[in-house]
């Protein structure tokens, strides 16, 4: 119960509906007594009368009066059991809500290392499966908890006020109901929980599949895929029976327990009234109707056991990420407003995950206005800068400044609100082409989002769509072509209109006429604005303030294009090869 100690805070939080529930639950309990206690009423009132010690007429007053009895009490129960679970169950869902919104600010906080490591099946599993298994905790397992001891502690009570001897054999077959139940339950939750792994891994596999169908079917993997997809099912199929099997003993095992206890009560309570020891056969009917509404909360101990160990177990892996602290922190709860100066002074970073050195005592300043292209091979730490830059990660050593501040000591959100970025896997939702764009202003006229596109070059692509701007996007944008998601998420960038714009080798699937149109509209743009352009491209960086050329993670080269092409070095060999290229084509 250790991890599920972490819920308290919800229980106080719903403090009135969760005590609400135990008075309704005690209340609607006490109603049950009404049953038994008229219907072996009646039993003997029948019993007086063949006796003769009762008239017809005594019987049938007795008799209407007891059903009438029973008639509302069991109505006024069930209103009362309505509202009980009205009172519980909706709890339950108010907790739901709030650990699922929890779960999702935690994911959004956490850093990029966390991601790198976690798979994403995996996360969707806990934010939805495993808060369910909480919530049938918070709900369900309280409620019949609850109902399991108040409606034992009334009904024992009773029985002992009416017969101690029987009350003693007739509850002794119960803790071997309960222990069955109880062993069953924990087959059913092991067997659960390799289930739920196996849930995971199912998920985490379908969500690769689809993400990278394309790469898929251009090698023609189906079948190598549909294998392992089978070979997954396959498992789950086998765990699934196994789970099936040892559920399909709990309504046999309840129905013979029950049948022994109902047996016990009719030989000892039989005996007993031969010995006149019991002189009214009502004590009989009153017991076994007690028995039999004892039987379900002794067998739902192992039911409630068994969610309660789930729930441990799903709160556990919850708890596991919940309590990490966010590599990057917003350090600074004051208003930082940003002008767009950025210097590195001697910055190193190593990525944790593969001990790469991405960058090595890199130093460069750029002022606000300014345009800095970064180039270099593959690997030679480009777009490390900029995720440094918008704090995607912390320096291992050195300080990249900001206005002349520590970017560890601005406020975290005031910085990456300052900053368009364009990234280099261009990324895009499934919504419309608008509200791609819109992303990065969300109140944006529909002229605004139209003349970003435009500058973008994006705007003739998107009119020849049959909906145009309300073109719903496949997954990850898979309804455009490569450029085309490119520029619209160069648009997405522009329409936010921030003081920094960072550009991560967005125009590599343009083609070089598309790409000398969107430089243009970019050098208009950018010309009170700092802007980062990280490319492969002598064409995207020669109309740049400055230019640096990073390898392995040093910088080798600096200056503007006429200092760089003038000597001997990667530029200018980059820059011949690239121009022959374009005069062959």
């Amino acid at each position: 119960m250790k991890e599920l100690q972490y819920l308290n805070k919800f229980f106080a939080k719903y403090k009135f509906q969760f005590l609400l529930g135990i008075l309704i639950t005690i209340v609607a309990q006490l109603f049950a007594l009404f049953g038994p206690n008229y219907t072996g009423a009646s039993v003997t009132a029948v019993q007086e009368f063949v006796k003769g010690t009762k008239t017809g007429n005594e019987v049938k007053d007795i008799l209407v009066t007891s059903f009438l009895i029973i008639l509302g009490a069991t109505i006024l129960r069930g209103i009362l059991t309505f509202f009980m679970r009205q009172t519980l169950i909706v709890m339950s869902r108010h907790v739901e809500f709030d650990l699922k919104n929890e779960i999702f600010r935690q994911y959004e906080n956490l850093s990029q290392n966390f991601y790198k490591q976690n798979r994403t099946g995996d996360l969707m599993n806990r934010i939805s499966e495993d808060v369910n298994r909480v919530r049938q905790y918070v709900g369900p397992a309280i409620m019949y908890a609850l109902n399991t001891i108040i409606l034992f502690v009334v009904i024992l009570t009773q029985m002992i006020i009416i017969s101690p001897e029987l009350t003693l054999y007739t509850v002794l077959p119960l803790p071997l109901l309960a222990w069955s139940i109880f062993w069953v339950a924990n087959q059913i939750n092991k067997r659960s929980t390799l289930v739920q792994q196996n849930l995971s891994s199912l998920s985490s596999y379908s969500q690769e599949m689809f993400s990278g169908i394309r790469v898929i079917k251009a090698y023609a993997l189906e079948g190598l895929k549909q294998e392992g997809f089978t070979d997954l099912s396959r498992e789950s199929k086998k765990r699934n029976m196994s789970l099936a099997f040892v559920g399909a003993l709990f309504g046999p095992l309840m129905i013979l327990l029950i049948g022994i206890s109902n047996l016990v009560v009719l030989y000892v309570g039989g005996t007993m009234y031969i010995n006149g020891e019991i002189t009214n056969l009502g004590t009989i009917a009153q017991f076994i109707l007690y028995i039999n509404m004892l039987t379900w909360p002794v067998a739902s101990i192992g039911w409630i056991s068994g969610m309660v160990q789930e729930a441990e177990a799903s709160q556990k892996r919850i708890n596991e990420f919940l309590k990490i602290q966010p590599d990057i922190a917003n350090n600074q709860p004051e208003h930082t407003p940003i002008a767009g100066n950025i210097s590195f002074e001697n910055v190193s970073f190593t990525y944790d995950d593969t001990g790469i050195h991405a960058l090595k005592g890199v130093s460069f300043k750029i002022n606000k206005g300014e345009t800095l292209a970064i180039l270099g091979r593959t690997g030679s730490g480009k777009s490390t800068v900029l995720s440094l830059i918008s704090r995607l990660y912390d320096t291992t050593s050195g300080i990249v400044k900001v206005d002349g501040h520590d970017v560890r000591g601005l406020n975290l959100y005031d910085l990456r609100d300052s900053i368009g970025v364009v990234p280099q896997d261009a990324f895009l939702f499934s919504d419309s082409i608008e509200n791609n764009i819109k992303f990065g202003k969300e109140d944006a006229t529909h002229d605004e989002v139209v003349a970003v596109a435009k500058k973008a070059v994006v705007h003739h692509n998107i009119e020849t769509f049959t909906h145009q701007y309300e073109t719903i996007l496949g997954e990850r944008g898979i309804t455009l072509s490569g450029g085309q998601k490119q520029r619209v998420s160069i648009a997405r960038a522009l329409i936010k209109d921030a003081p920094i714009l960072l550009l991560d080798d967005c125009l590599s699937a343009v083609d070089t006429e598309t790409e000398e149109a969107i430089l243009s509209s970019l050098q208009e743009f950018a010309q009170d604005r700092t802007t980062i352009i990280v490319s492969h491209r002598v064409s995207s960086a020669k109309n740049a303030d400055r230019i640096i050329i990073l390898e392995d993670g040093k910088i080798i080269e600096e200056g503007t294009h006429n200092q760089l092409v003038s000597q001997q070095g990667y530029y200018k060999e980059l820059y011949l090869k690239q121009l022959s290229e374009k005069e062959l084509s």
